[in-house]
């Protein structure tokens, strides 16, 4: 597979403008990537699309990120981490490309999927607790040619019919795994009041609270920071509540990037979806089932 010859974005712009660059970069890789494959009439196993996917978005990524930034760090699912991320300032926490699975998967008729996602996101030392250390991302939905971003917009919410919600007019709309949804998301919709949207991606999943899709998302199976950390970001930015499952504030540039679970809610519904979770047998404490 040839290398990517996009260009690289330049350096002169705002951090804000530079990850919806990225994403929009990486975006085009990988749709160039599928439109290579269509005229070649097909010749990659899911494995190989897959891994060829990873490579090609986190190459172009590493190099833009190297042109554009080349003193801050970097943390990503695709390359190897080190001890001295943590003592940086700035840290960008990609991942190249957020749902492997649906990337290299058709529907039926033959079309591409299109719920995979590319994440890009700052933390910054001295952004605060406030937005976890992350006001500045994107995530881009390179097959639905749409990009996210932290860039300030109108608020998030009004897609949400939060009152018809609250007075049992309508379930509350969960985004779940398509295959493999944690137990107490399942105990949750045989409740009668709540209703999951199957989709892949966690990228995908969070976008969808933000633009109104869904009410909320929750994820109790373990995550690492770069596959919420951009979607966390631009739902921060739409003023939506993302937390532990516990209600705990999140963290990001830790040592271990390992998070155990996310809680992602239009904030009017955040407590009926908090006693929900009660109901069903979730420890407020340790945000897991118990």
């Amino acid at each position: 597979m040839p290398e990517p010859t996009l260009s690289y974005p330049d350096a002169s712009l705002s951090d804000h403008d530079l990850a919806v660059a990225l994403v929009f970069g990486a975006g085009r890789v990988l749709n160039d990537l599928r439109a290579e494959i269509d005229t070649a009439g097909g010749g990659f196993a899911a494995k190989e699309l897959k891994d060829a996917g990873d490579a090609a978005s986190q190459a172009w990524l590493a190099g833009a990120l190297a042109h554009a930034r080349p003193d801050d760090a970097v943390l990503s699912e695709e390359a190897k981490d080190g001890p001295a991320r943590t003592d940086a300032d700035r840290v960008w926490i990609i991942d190249p490309l957020d749902g492997t699975r649906e990337f290299a998967e058709r529907h039926d008729d033959g079309t591409w999927r299109d719920d995979f996602a590319v994440h890009v996101a700052l933390w910054d030392r001295s952004a605060g607790a406030a937005t976890a250390g992350l006001d500045t991302g994107a995530v881009g939905l390179p097959a639905r040619g749409k990009v996210l971003s932290t860039v300030p917009t109108v608020p998030s919410g009004a897609d949400h019919d939060v009152t018809a919600v609250l007075e049992g007019r309508r379930p509350l709309r969960i985004a779940a795994s398509r295959s493999r949804p944690p137990e107490f998301v399942t105990a949750l919709a045989a409740r009668g009041d709540v209703e999951l949207v199957p989709m892949g991606s966690a990228g995908v999943k969070v976008v969808s609270v933000v633009d109104g899709t869904v009410d909320a998302y929750v994820h109790g199976g373990g995550q690492y920071e770069w596959d919420s950390a951009a979607p966390v970001a631009v739902a921060l930015g739409a003023r939506l509540t993302c937390t532990r499952l516990d209600g705990s504030p999140l963290e990001y540039n830790r040592q271990d990037p390992w998070l155990p679970d996310l809680f992602v809610c239009h904030p009017a519904l955040g407590p009926h979806l908090r006693a929900a979770l009660t109901a069903v047998g979730v420890d407020s404490k340790e945000g897991a089932q118990s």
